[in-house]
């Protein structure tokens, strides 16, 4: 027996008003009601058929991307990717922002539910594995950039504990041997997994894990705290890895303001190659990401997934680029 509105509404707790509010975007809902529908129709399994019967053959031609933020030269990028290819084959790219947030996340993802789009790809999300794999039993729902323990969705990212093992063994080619380590608290799956790959770099190379030389916080930009903690170190680190290039930037600007020569007196390697990277002086060595590729795969493998009855779940790595420029001397 197929569930009902009414199903969704005793479930959820909420009038079957309100249901339909949410379904339809409508703002005249609290936070707390529209989350507990949505979750509860993620969990219900629930598909509206209030548009009708040709509603659920995905005609629109549409894919609607969510990203954390709108102020990232990456997520930028690997929209335009997506933009690029989509257009040849008919779609359209629609974009949201979630700005971190699952009461935003959860709203937009109400044109999913709703069938006003036919897809959605999430940049970065707050939805937990569970919640995803039982969104993905009957939406069409991809990663891509940042993807998530556990989940059995399309993804589409970089390896980023092999881009970051490959990035601090460029460091270690360099001669350094005192390398400092700038991440963050954060749950995300690839600052997790680019710690591993510089802690994995220095066991291959011999080289001895201090934990003085870790340093964690947040993925904020102005906090060269970072570099002030390493600069006081009685034996300071002659490089340092950031898991993002705006950390890195933050941390190269601090040495800067303290009379220290980036490049020479310490080398800086950044994560993501967005456009900031080429603009400062001293330019920044990075990690890059093949933005356009990403948006391209992930498009093209979310459409197939549309006129397919077994979905394709993999996770598609993609090679990324050690770039060298002068904040490592070069």
């Amino acid at each position: 027996m197929s569930i009902t509105i009414k199903d969704v509404a005793k479930e959820a707790g909420v009038s079957v008003a309100t249901v339909s509010r949410v379904l339809n975007g409508s703002c005249n809902v609290s936070d707390e009601s529209t989350k507990k529908v949505n979750e509860t129709i993620a969990r219900l399994n629930y598909s509206p058929n209030f548009l009708g019967r040709n509603l659920r053959k995905c005609e629109t031609n549409v894919i609607l991307v969510i990203m954390p933020t709108s102020e990232h030269s990456l997520y930028s990028k690997i929209v335009m990717g997506m933009q690029e290819y989509a257009g040849k084959v008919g779609y359209d790219i629609i974009t949201a922002v979630s700005y971190s947030t699952s009461t935003a996340e959860t709203r937009q993802m109400n044109m999913l539910f709703n069938r006003t789009v036919d897809g959605v790809i999430l940049l970065g999300t707050q939805y937990d594995a569970a919640s995803l794999n039982k969104l993905a039993e009957n939406y069409n729902v991809a990663l891509c950039c940042e993807g998530v323990e556990g989940a059995n969705v399309l993804t589409v990212a970089v390896d980023d504990e092999q881009a970051a093992f490959d990035a601090v063994a460029a460091l270690i080619k360099k001669g350094h041997k005192r390398i400092g380590f700038i991440g963050t608290n954060s749950a995300a799956i690839s600052s997790t997994a680019r710690e591993n790959g510089y802690i994995r770099a220095l066991k291959e190379y011999g080289i001895e894990i201090k934990n003085e030389y870790i340093y964690k916080e947040s993925y904020d930009y102005d906090c060269g705290r970072a570099f002030e903690y390493f600069n006081a170190l009685a034996e300071k680190p002659t490089a340092i890895f950031a898991v993002s290039d705006l950390l890195a930037i933050s941390a190269m600007h601090k040495a800067i303001d303290m009379g220290i020569d980036v490049g020479k007196d310490v080398a800086i390697m950044g994560f993501d190659n967005i456009s900031m990277c080429e603009w400062i002086i001293p330019t920044l060595s990075t990690v890059e990401q093949p933005c356009s590729k990403m948006g391209e795969l992930v498009v093209a493998k979310l459409i197939e997934n549309m006129n397919k009855t077994t979905k394709d779940n993999h996770y598609y790595t993609v090679d990324h680029r050690i770039i060298l420029r002068e904040s490592t001397g070069d």
